[in-house]
C-alpha cells in the first residue's frame, strides 16, 4: 500500500498528506515563538494515532511494517550494527576517513542505548522526519508534516528531538516542558526520553552528513549534542 494512503488510513484522514502554505524552514525564530504551540500541537495529533493493530518498533519497511522487537533493537541496528548492502554497507569504513570519530560516535550511540528501558513501551506513530524544511504552516498558523517517507512507530519523543537537532537555539525542549505542564500532558521521564531520542537521531544525522562531507553540519551537529545534558539537566533541575 502507497505510503500515503496507508498514513491516511492510520489517522482516519485527520492528517492533510498535501499541506498548502509556507515552507516553516523560512520562519524566524520571533515567528516561531509566536507559533511553536502549533507544531507541538502536531506532533501530539500524530501521536494520538490508534495504532493498536500494529506490532514492533522502528521505521515502517516496505511493506508499512515496524520490523523491530524493541526500541532497542532498532536502534541497534540503526547506528551500532555494521551493514552488508544498500547505502550503508561497511559504513564504519568512515572511521579516519571522515569527520566521524570512531570512540565519540559509539559514546553517543551506546548513551541512546542504555536510556532505551526509558523509551519502550512508549509507542505511536511518528512521522521521524519533523525538520523545518519537511514542514508546512498555513495561513491560520496551523502546521503540517509534508514527508512521511520516514514514519514509523517509536516514542514520540523523537519528532521533538528532530525539531531540536534542526535548530537548537528555538529551545524546542524547553518549550515542551513547559507546553506539558500548561496542558496537563504527563511526560513520565521526560529527560531520559529526550535524550534518547536525541542521542539516536543526532548520531544518525552526524553519520549522514559526514558521509557527504558536510563539515559544517558536522560541527554543528556534534556542539548541539554536546550540549543536551546539561540543558536537560537544569530544565529537569
Amino acid at each position: 500500500m502507497n505510503r500515503d494512503i496507508f498514513i491516511r488510513n492510520l489517522t482516519k484522514d485527520n492528517i492533510e498528506m498535501s499541506p498548502k502554505g509556507r515552507n516553516a524552514n523560512e520562519l524566524t525564530p520571533e515567528e516561531f515563538e509566536n507559533c511553536f504551540e502549533n507544531f507541538f500541537d502536531m506532533i501530539f495529533e500524530i501521536a494520538s494515532a490508534d495504532i493498536s493493530s500494529l506490532s514492533g518498533y522502528g521505521e515502517f519497511d516496505e511493506n508499512n511494517k515496524a520490523p523491530y522487537k524493541s526500541l532497542e533493537e532498532f536502534i541497534r541496528d540503526e547506528v551500532i550494527n555494521e551493514k552488508t548492502e544498500g547505502y550503508w554497507k561497511n559504513w564504519t569504513q568512515m572511521f579516519g576517513t571522515t569527520f566521524l570519530e570512531k570512540e565519540y560516535y559509539y559514546d553517543i550511540a551506546e548513551r541512546a542505548v542504555k536510556l532505551a528501558p526509558y523509551c519502550e513501551k512508549h509507542r505511536y506513530l511518528v512521522n521521524n522526519n519533523t525538520f523545518f524544511c519537511n514542514m508546512i504552516v498555513d495561513d491560520s498558523g496551523k502546521t503540517y508534516c509534508a514527508d512521511w517517507g520516514r514514519a514509523g512507530i517509536m516514542d514520540y519523543m523523537m519528532d521533538f528531538a528532530i525539531l531540536d537537532l534542526n535548530k537548537p537555539y528555538l529551545f524546542v525542549p524547553e518549550k515542551l516542558y513547559e507546553y506539558a505542564k500548561k496542558k496537563n500532558i504527563a511526560i513520565e521521564n521526560f529527560k531520559e526520553r529526550f535524550l534518547c531520542m536525541a542521542y539516536f537521531k543526532g548520531i544518525a544525522t552526524l553519520r549522514w552528513h559526514a558521509s557527504i562531507d558536510d563539515l559544517e553540519s558536522c560541527e554543528s551537529i556534534v556542539k548541539s549534542i554536546n550540549a543536551l545534558e546539561d540543558r536537560m539537566s537544569r530544565l529537569t533541575a
